[in-house]
């Protein structure tokens, strides 16, 4: 039975007690309380598997515990005992289906059939592997033209099965990759290069023992990747300086109690984690940025008056970087009274702030989706960038950015060729490698394959994973799009939305998960994942398989790329499947980068791929780093009414990405509900609202489309003016599908204009 829906203040330190009770309720849910506290043992260490969850890094020298609260979830999620069947299909037409709520759909369990839709009886029908593969053949065979497919990807694929993708639709003709990463972090792969000549972080883990100074800008790290937690303990405590940027003060922002520390666990003390959590306004981070550069450059200019040591590393900034003189003279154009508006902070916030920075000798910057999820998200990136750079805070030990991925290969598939816009290199050594002319025009990202659909461009949907539906912005024009195509394939290991969004024909592919042994010719396979960091290493399942009809990532691509491109293919795709090995030598020979891929595996802990900005090697056109200028700080003058609140979206602890353990958000207070709104007081006094009132939200658009949602709770929570918090991705029909940041465009997630009217009707809470 549920918990009835509540809204109690949530007084215990992130981690601890709680985190052990919660990851223990999942498992006794999942019914796999003794097999899953197996399974965690086996995760994260050598000879086992990699976390399913998040991307952040395994530390070297493993402890027989290398798991969080949200780890073992995904664990207990995966390896759940229940089962997905034909006789569940078969009780329940779709539209049945669609009245579920997310959250149940998932915890019907593990897919255990390859399923079609019938159409004439509005059911899933269990088919044959054969005869799926042969429908994925004969839709895509029929386009005039391949760029009529999109194949998209989830950062759950492992590197092998990316690879095989992107070679089974080059092979097929298109470039079209909409990909999970065009959603979260393509502003750090579009904004860093620009800054630094490289699309990926520039720490490693042991870099968090040798700061001495961590910004965190837009990350929840107690929810996302929790297991980055230990790192921030252990900095704090010995005396590192944490300032962290975030509308929201959440909790394991301000103090963590280590479930692996036994004095802390026997004593239910806790380690703060932040020196200073200051409250930035939605959208504005750039102002804060500009802020705390502006104090420095004042400061650098008052060291050089009195003849005192520089605030700024001007060696570094002579020898390694261009555009400083750009940069000063716009920060210095940008005034105290828009910078103190903008961000939500004062001028002695802001000061304090670059102070610290100021005295830090190695700084780390880690930054999440709150940073690039804007529509000037890239832009933010490289504003962020600036402020590293000042103090040569890239290159040296205990320094860098650290852009937080989610998904635990999302890095990795991008890596091996998951990208719509390809290399001439890559291109190249692909074309060499396998004999075939790879199209050379670039493709789709999510963005420009939901305007493609909706024109009618597009036919075929291909999903690697993932939970399309919902993760996309603008539901109701988006959603029909989708309904629209011709054909919808989901590779998949449990229900979910995108299942129920489908094309006129449809496909439900069940995969082996993580967790699970992968046994295919030539033995036991493993498979490999990059983490945030960079590292990569191997993962093997160690659980049977949740049913023998099941089948590998790998070996579900090779099915649908023998029976599309037929004897003809110039990829050993059989084979290919047979043997992992294979693949990764075909990796290398693609990427230098994985050289000795096969035997770096086997070192404990993995390999890592070299990055040229931590060498100080800056691979951009002018051979420098760049000091980039925003003008402004990022306004949007399409939005003038007074009555305008920016959105912005979070995800539950009890939430990764669109999947959901359960209805309830612990840290925030909020149980067995999602469908509330978070404002303080003095916003909900101006629109007469009051605690526990309803209201529709409604987006303040430009296109004079209504986009809304109704009925949602008002929970009184202590945020910055001007701005407002929802569940991702119950707000996603608010986010129009042309805000999104034109030089990424990842969708504006992070920052919608919108207006609250009382519900008229007040239903039940």
């Amino acid at each position: 039975m549920g918990i009835a829906k509540s809204i109690r203040p949530y007084h215990s330190p992130a981690g601890g007690w709680g985190a052990l009770k919660a990851m223990g309720t999942a498992l006794v849910e999942q019914h796999v309380a003794f097999a899953g506290m197996e399974l965690l043992s086996r995760m994260n260490q050598p000879g086992g598997f990699d976390c399913p969850g998040c991307g952040w890094a395994d530390p070297k020298h493993t402890s027989p515990f290398e798991y969080c609260e949200n780890g073992g979830k995904a664990v207990a999620w995966e390896a759940t005992a229940k089962r997905c069947t034909p006789d569940f299909f078969a009780a329940h037409t779709v539209r049945e289906l669609e009245q579920l709520s997310d959250f149940e759909l998932e915890m019907e369990g593990r897919l255990t059939h390859p399923m079609r839709y019938d159409s004439i009886g509005d059911k899933y029908e269990p088919v044959s592997w054969e005869e799926a593969f042969a429908l994925v053949a004969r839709h895509l065979n029929a386009l005039p033209d391949p760029n009529m497919a999109e194949f998209y990807t989830s950062g759950r694929a492992s590197n092998e099965a990316a690879f095989l993708y992107q070679l089974f639709a080059r092979e097929f003709g298109t470039n079209n990759f909409p990909d999970c990463s065009n959603m979260c972090h393509e502003a750090t792969s579009v904004g860093l290069p620009q800054s630094i000549g490289v699309g990926k972080g520039t720490v490693l883990l042991e870099d968090f023992e040798k700061a001495d100074c961590i910004f965190i800008f837009g990350q929840n790290p107690g929810t996302n990747s929790p297991r980055m937690m230990t790192d921030l303990r252990n900095a704090s405590r010995r005396g590192a300086t944490i300032m962290s940027f975030n509308p929201f003060r959440e909790r394991a922002l301000e103090r963590f109690q280590a479930p692996q520390n036994p004095i802390e666990m026997a004593t239910l003390t806790s380690t703060p984690i932040s020196s200073r959590l200051f409250q930035v306004k939605v959208g504005g981070d750039v102002a804060v940025i500009k802020g705390i550069m502006k104090c420095l450059f004042e400061a650098d200019e008052e060291a050089r008056r009195t003849e005192a040591a520089p605030v700024l590393d001007w060696d570094f900034i002579r020898g390694h970087t261009v555009g400083i003189e750009a940069l000063v003279a716009d920060v210095a154009a940008t005034q105290w009274s828009a910078i103190e508006r903008k961000s939500g902070l004062s001028r002695a916030d802001l000061l304090e702030a670059a102070n610290a920075y100021r005295k830090a000798e190695r700084t780390i910057f880690v930054y999440g989706m709150g940073i690039t999820q804007h529509r000037h998200g890239a832009q933010n990136v490289q504003q962020l960038t600036n402020l590293a750079l000042l103090k040569g805070n890239i290159g040296r030990e205990g320094t860098g950015m650290c852009p937080v991925r989610g998904h635990s290969n999302v890095q990795g598939d991008r890596t091996v060729g998951i990208t719509e816009v390809p290399g001439k290199e890559f291109l190249d050594r692909l074309e060499a490698r396998f004999g075939f002319a790879p199209p050379r025009a670039f493709g789709h990202n999510v963005v420009t394959a939901l305007e493609a659909m909706a024109r009618g461009e597009s036919k075929v949907f291909i999903g690697l994973g993932g939970n399309f539906a919902s993760a996309i912005p603008d539901w109701e024009a988006t959603q029909k799009a989708i309904r629209g195509l011709d054909l919808t394939v989901h590779i998949a290991t449990k229900l979910n939305r995108s299942h129920l969004v489908h094309g006129r024909e449809a496909l439900i592919l069940p995969c082996l998960g993580r967790t699970e042994v992968d046994l295919q010719a030539t033995g036991p396979q493993s498979v490999t994942v990059e983490d945030s960091m960079s590292m990569v290493h191997a993962s093997a399942g160690v659980r049977p398989p949740a049913s023998e009809h099941l089948r590998s990532e790998p070996a579900i691509i090779a099915g649908m790329a023998r029976a599309t491109l037929g004897a003809g293919s110039k990829v050993a795709w059989e084979k290919l499947a047979g043997d992992y090995a294979l693949i990764r030598e075909d990796i290398e020979a693609v990427f230098p980068i994985f050289q000795a891929y096969n035997a770096r595996i086997r070192e404990p802990g993995g390999f890592h791929l070299t990055s040229l900005a931590r060498e100080r090697i800056w691979a951009t056109p002018s051979g420098k780093a760049n000091f980039l200028v925003v003008e402004g700080l990022c306004e949007d003058s399409s939005v003038q009414a007074d009555e305008a609140l920016w959105i912005t979206s979070v995800r539950s602890h009890d939430q990764y990405n669109t999947t959901l353990y359960s209805n309830s958000d612990r840290y925030r207070g909020v149980y067995n509900q999602r469908d509330v709104i978070f404002l303080n007081e003095q916003e909900m006094a101006k629109r007469g609202l009051k605690a526990d009132d309803r209201v529709d939200i409604f987006t303040l658009a430009t296109d004079g489309i209504e986009r809304a949602v109704r009925g949602f709770r008002v929970v009184p929570y202590a945020f910055p003016d001007g701005g407002c918090a929802a569940y991702y991705p119950e707000m996603n029909p608010l986010v129009p599908l042309y805000a999104h940041d034109p030089m990424s465009f990842t969708p504006a997630y992070k920052g919608v204009p919108v207006r609250l009217v009382k519900t008229a009707a007040q239903g039940a809470l």
